[in-house]
């Protein structure tokens, strides 16, 4: 075997495995109950209308344009049709702030790129988008816990970030329904963040992969909304808004887009340019007829059997766990964070869980920059109906009670 250490580069020895992409093997098992895919339930996607919408491709001349290479920047008439969609939620903007990625992940890769040196530091929460660690590994930073109490000063982050060789470029957050807690900032919390940036002088990443998955509660304005809404403009921002089709319409077409002023946006043009030209044009041209005329129809439809299978979960969670356990309840999105005692280990109750109760999770130290956070797990209730919600928390429930029984 040849020995290649010595030639890759030194990048690579911040990339590892995600869990959660080898957890999503156990899915194939059909004796495994799964909670740990984040990810949406395939008997739900409006396969129909995706039917409709290839074979309009292909029944008149658009053939040829959605098989042809493309401009970088995305296809036009889905920047529109997203522009009307952020009007909606109040950031206002044009389609050239509109930039559309392969996938929500794409973006994460090249805002990572376009701001990080190595030694930099990145100000992520704990816990944080596994996926968004894994991405920003590559550009070689340094982590520093993002609190959204503003209970740490501007000067704190930046005496840390120059004592270990860099400095402080962004501030990353997933700001609604989190993945992995399921929970949301609240509108104080991001008007903290708002001047934290300010104050640092950095880039503000808002993560809203979930946004359009709200059950009940009260919608909070985006962080870039507010900003526009203090500054006047777009273009005067330092909020950059990454959202994606995969939560809501369909994720094997891999479809994202990121909403920013104009400067951020030519240089992921660039970036584009050199890495892979342009997302694919007939997934673009697919997503935009589906999204105009079904979107609102899609996105009630998942809200409503998710919000059934959240709900379904937080009961089971409540009749089943153990004293001292806890977790959180939110209000959209598809995923619940529990907080086991302390002495207990996510992993080991992981593998324990599947060889014995046939349950999968993931556990929670994936999510956390400095790998703390081991008594902690994640659940997704996407992918199960309301029956293997029910036996699959009270078998975990069971095997909780049964390691603390041991443990005492």
């Amino acid at each position: 075997m040849l020995n290649w250490d010595h030639v890759f580069a030194t990048r690579m020895s911040r990339m590892r495995a995600s869990e959660i992409r080898e957890l999503l093997k156990l899915l194939e098992r059909p004796d495994i109950i799964s909670f740990a895919g984040g990810i949406p339930d395939p008997t739900l996607f409006p396969e129909e209308a995706f039917k409709a919408a290839y074979a309009e491709i292909f029944s008149g001349d658009r053939a040829a344009a959605a098989l042809q290479y493309s401009v970088s920047e995305g296809y036009r008439p889905l920047r529109d049709w997203l522009r009307g969609e952020m009007e909606k939620i109040g950031i206002p903007c044009t389609a050239d702030n509109i930039f559309i990625t392969s996938g929500s992940q794409q973006a994460l890769d090249y805002l990572g790129k376009l701001f990080l040196s190595p030694k930099d530091t990145a100000l992520v929460t704990w816990p944080t988008y596994l996926g968004a660690l894994q991405a920003f590994n590559a550009y070689e930073p340094n982590y520093d816990q993002l609190t959204l109490a503003g209970n740490r000063t501007p000067e704190s982050y930046k005496a840390t970030a120059e004592n270990l060789g860099g400095a402080v470029k962004f501030a990353y957050l997933s700001a609604v329904f989190s993945n992995p807690t399921g929970e949301t900032v609240c509108l104080a919390e991001r008007e903290r963040l708002l001047k934290l940036a300010e104050e640092l002088d950095i880039a503000l990443i808002e993560d809203a992969a979930y946004q359009a998955l709200r059950y009940d509660g009260e919608a909070i304005p985006p962080i870039l909304s507010l900003e526009i809404a203090e500054k006047g403009s777009i273009e005067e921002t330092r909020t950059i808004y990454c959202g994606s089709f995969s939560k809501t319409l369909a994720p094997g077409l891999r479809v994202g887009f990121v909403v920013a002023n104009q400067t951020v946006i030519r240089k992921l043009v660039l970036m584009k340019q050199a890495a892979d030209l342009h997302s694919s044009s007939i997934n673009q041209v697919a997503i935009a007829h589906v999204a105009v005329r079904h979107f609102d129809s899609q996105v009630a439809k998942i809200r409503a059997a998710y919000s059934a299978r959240r709900d379904a979960m937080l009961k089971a969670l409540a009749t089943y766990m153990p004293a001292g356990t806890t977790w959180t309840r939110p209000e959209g999105g598809m995923f619940i964070w529990v907080t086991l005692p302390e002495a207990m280990d996510g992993a080991e109750l992981l593998a324990c869980s599947v060889e014995t109760e046939k349950v999968a999770f993931v556990p929670g130290q994936a999510f956390f920059a400095d790998r703390s956070g081991a008594n902690t797990l994640r659940l997704s209730f996407s992918c199960a109906n309301e029956t293997m919600i029910d036996e699959g928390i009270k078998r975990l429930g069971r095997l909780v009670q049964g390691a603390l029984a041991a443990a005492a």
